[in-house]
């Protein structure tokens, strides 16, 4: 193939687009390189038994040390793992995915905020409330053409009993919904959608493993397409005792309507830290593509920070 002004101009933007996407992650492992050194700036983290948070809808016994009911980090770190936690937090997750498009020279930078709220319906059961509010930018997925704007925000509810089962499982069941809230028709599906959820779990010696299910159907929309999907997140997760989480899993769809599988295959470590008196979790990770369109993309990156407000 020829060496052509575009072609070069195309090869540089995706050189770009990589640099900055390694950039930030570079700066979030100095980060906490730094907080790990730096004693002005991270307290170390008093441990506790990982094991003790495995207790079921996130419920878990007080913190031994400091008194007023308060998570200690290790509880913390394990809940994290639980999708139906009984806490209150914020991750803003940042991906950043390559080689979309029709020529492989698509990228796509997708913010995603995702407050997860428990609401407390009796002594044995929460509601938890997990949303998902996109925010988008991509280029040359569609032609030669660039979008920027929010997508379809999905909201679920889970019914989740405060105490695991006699067997240890941590399981929640409730509607999906899926809102038309994209402000360009290029970065939503245009449809109002509703559906079941559910989520199954154990965790035990630090391990946390599972699995989260749920399929939107539409039922009307400006859309020119019927959305029918199946949602599959198998997971599984190690946390050590210095609260740092190794996991692995696939965020895959089947599109019924068209009868195709998206399958992003995920690797990612996570790290419980404070700064100051609040506890932050920081994540870093890369994904590779199994399974995915024509024009879908081949790989790709994450960077999360998650805000943790305890109940």
């Amino acid at each position: 193939m020829k060496n052509t002004p575009t072609s070069a101009l195309a090869a540089l933007q995706r050189a770009r687009q990589a640099l900055l996407a390694l950039a930030l992650m570079g700066t979030l492992a100095a980060t906490m390189a730094h907080a790990q050194t730096d004693s002005g700036f991270y307290r170390q983290l008093t441990l506790a038994a990982a094991e003790s948070a495995a207790r079921g809808g996130g419920a878990v016994e007080p913190a031994a040390a400091g008194g007023g009911g308060a998570d200690s980090e290790a509880q913390l770190a394990m809940k994290l793992q639980n999708p139906v936690a009984d806490l209150i937090s914020a991750p803003v997750q940042n991906n950043f995915d390559f080689g979309a498009g029709p020529n492989g020279n698509g990228f796509q930078y997708l913010v995603r905020i995702q407050p997860v709220i428990p609401i407390t319906l009796s002594k044995d059961w929460n509601i938890i409330s997990r949303t998902i509010l996109p925010t988008i930018y991509q280029e040359k997925i569609y032609g030669n053409t660039s979008q920027y704007g929010l997508g379809d925000t999905i909201q679920s509810f889970f019914f989740s009993p405060k105490a695991p089962t006699s067997g240890g499982w941590i399981w929640g069941a409730g509607p999906v919904f899926q809102f038309p809230t994209a402000t360009d028709r290029l970065l939503g599906q245009g449809q109002w959608c509703a559906g079941p959820t559910v989520v199954v779990l154990k965790q035990a010696h630090g391990w946390t493993y599972g699995a989260l299910v749920n399929n939107p159907i539409s039922f009307t929309g400006w859309g020119t397409r019927d959305v029918n999907y199946l949602f599959l997140q198998p997971f599984l997760t190690y946390t050590t005792k210095k609260h740092t989480s190794f996991s692995l899993n696939t965020e895959s769809t089947y599109d019924w309507e068209a009868g195709q599988w998206t399958v992003p295959l995920n690797l990612m470590v996570s790290q419980l830290v404070k700064i100051g008196k609040m506890p932050l979790q920081f994540q870093v990770g890369g994904r590779y593509y199994a399974v995915a369109p024509d024009n879908g993309p081949v790989w790709g990156l994450r960077f999360t920070v998650t805000f943790l407000l305890p109940k």
